[in-house]
């Protein structure tokens, strides 16, 4: 008799498969499973490559021409905007806030300092108790941030404290906040007109959406969400964005987890908490 050996069309045996068995599905080559599969994060790498791209950002904001006529133009337009939807109470919450010194001054602390040390914190989070997730929500940050220098460049807004105009306070300048963006030698060294979009309301977001679906307290997770609605507040208190700035950094976000979704096919959440 011939052979009776099953083969496959290149003429190797068949493998047979026990009843019921899954088939052998072909491997992904393997650039794409280097590249979309979530490796272990290495620390020094990950700390490079925050401190690098955080550098980068600050030089790429702070070197975009900051056209200052263009960005009070379009500060009156975003503005005139707003009242035409009925939401432009900016200027009556800065100015009742401002009102309130102790609160208003640890605004001017909280807007100079926390969206900082609290995304540092949350990367470092992820980092120790979700490495599998870790890779696609940093990706997601690191997008937002990315098309928000698009904003910046193609559209200066100059924030509410500096229309010269807008009666607004610019409780930076007046109660002496150190270490912000608007005292000393920092204002001549920063883009004081890239408020669109607001990157506190993008960072604040991404922190508190990857808190809120991660941690497993019922406390931490309310804080997770409480943390963006108060940054909301304070940029809006200190006249530092309008909220259609707000809406520009949600918008970059919902880009950002769109690119991990796409390039890790799944929400960085919803990846497994171990890398494979």
């Amino acid at each position: 008799m011939g052979d009776a050996t099953m083969r496959t069309l290149d003429g190797r045996p068949a493998t047979l498969q026990p009843s019921g068995a899954a088939p052998d599905l072909p491997p992904v080559s393997g650039r794409m499973a280097r590249l979309r599969t979530p490796r272990t994060p290495r620390l020094w790498f990950e700390v490079l490559l925050i401190a690098v791209s955080y550098w980068t950002y600050s030089l790429i904001r702070n070197a975009v021409p900051e056209q200052k006529a263009q960005a009070l133009r379009n500060a009156d337009w975003v503005w005139r905007a707003e009242q035409a939807l009925g939401i432009a109470v900016e200027n009556t919450v800065n100015h009742a806030v401002d009102s309130v010194t102790w609160l208003i001054v640890s605004m001017n602390y909280y807007y100079a300092t926390l969206h900082f040390i609290v995304t540092v914190g949350v990367l470092v989070w992820l980092y120790r108790w979700h490495p599998g997730r870790y890779a696609a929500a940093r990706l997601a940050l690191f997008a937002t941030t990315g098309i928000a220098l698009l904003g910046y460049y193609f559209y200066p807004l100059a924030p509410p404290r500096l229309m010269p105009d807008g009666g607004f306070v610019d409780t930076l300048i007046k109660h002496e906040t150190w270490g912000s963006i608007a005292s000393g030698n920092l204002a001549s060294m920063s883009n004081q007109y890239a408020a669109m979009p607001s990157m506190h309301i993008g960072w604040s977001l991404w922190c508190g959406i990857t808190i809120a679906m991660l941690a497993r307290p019922l406390w931490a997770r309310v804080l997770g969400l409480l943390y963006p609605a108060l940054t909301l507040l304070v940029i809006v208190c200190t006249a530092n964005h309008f909220w259609l700035d707000a809406i520009g950094g949600a918008l970059c976000l919902s880009f950002g987890f769109g690119v991990a979704v796409v390039w890790y096919g799944n929400m960085p959440h919803r990846l497994g908490r171990r890398c494979a």
